[in-house]
């Protein structure tokens, strides 16, 4: 279906001084999840922050490179500017209105809906994915189990009805089975709304599982690009990134010697 986002080339510097983001470049497919996978502090979060305008509030910004969604370039423009053309971040934390009820945390995720009829069939809609937050709906956001929490933000994205969702670590403190379930939402908001996805997680093996392309970083570049069914196969991310060997056993990520970096993506 074509590009949705494409980021060309960036650098992102903190403080006028840290260089976080060094030419980096990724595209969206339109309709597509696509995995952004990679080690802490290799740049993830800040390429996400790039991407929906919310760099300005930590005094970071793009200083090289261009990002387009939809054919328009995006970066330099406002966070509010940019949720209204349909791109919404779920940040990393789970950061909800601990003091609103649940509804109410969606409502105030609502603002770019002018239409009261258009807000209450996003609310059926993140129902009809969530109805645990539905039996909870009047309960205060502050007292939900991590995973509800993380069930409140990703509603309150769905509220926004983003073209793209931006959505950072959502398996983070979450058990292996509300992983599980976490992932298969996210799956099904992508085939039944179509809405497109740019994940960025450190549970590779699920991330992979539920993508159809994958982006490995390492400190603020793209080192590998490929199909996700490719990348499972690739012995180096096996080795690396799912923690198995060639015979199929796990090891832990001190134990490799050797990552072979293969840059692919050329500027």
């Amino acid at each position: 279906m074509g590009a949705l986002l494409t980021v060309n080339n960036i650098e992102v510097i903190y403080d006028d001084v840290i260089l976080v983001l060094k030419g980096l470049s990724l595209q969206v497919e339109e309709g597509h999840i696509v995995c952004l996978l990679g080690a802490n502090g290799a740049g993830k979060t800040t390429t996400l922050k790039a991407i929906s305008g919310l760099l300005k509030s930590e005094e970071g910004k793009v200083t090289d490179g261009s990002i387009q969604f939809m054919g328009r370039r995006i970066d330099g423009l406002e966070p509010e500017k940019i949720v209204r053309m349909g791109i919404f971040q779920v940040m990393e934390g789970r950061r909800v209105f601990q003091d609103l009820g649940v509804e109410e945390n969606l409502i105030a995720a609502s603002h770019t809906r002018k239409s009261k009829a258009g807000m209450a069939r996003n609310m059926e809609t993140v129902w009809g994915y969530f109805p645990r937050l539905q039996e909870m709906r009047r309960a205060l956001a502050g007292y939900l189990s991590g995973g509800e929490q993380q069930m409140l933000v990703i509603g309150r994205a769905l509220m926004a009805q983003p073209r793209l969702m931006l959505l950072d670590e959502p398996s983070l403190g979450l058990s292996p089975l509300l992983v599980s379930e976490i992932f298969q939402i996210i799956r099904r908001i992508n085939e039944k709304e179509g809405t497109t996805i740019l994940l960025v997680e450190q549970n590779a093996r699920m991330a992979l599982d539920i993508s159809t392309h994958g982006y490995i970083m390492e400190t603020g570049r793209i080192v590998l690009d490929d199909t996700t069914e490719k990348l499972r196969n690739n012995e180096d991310v096996k080795m690396f990134y799912l923690g198995l060997t060639d015979m199929g056993t796990k090891r832990s990520y001190r134990d490799v010697k050797h990552y072979k970096r293969r840059k692919r993506w050329l500027t």
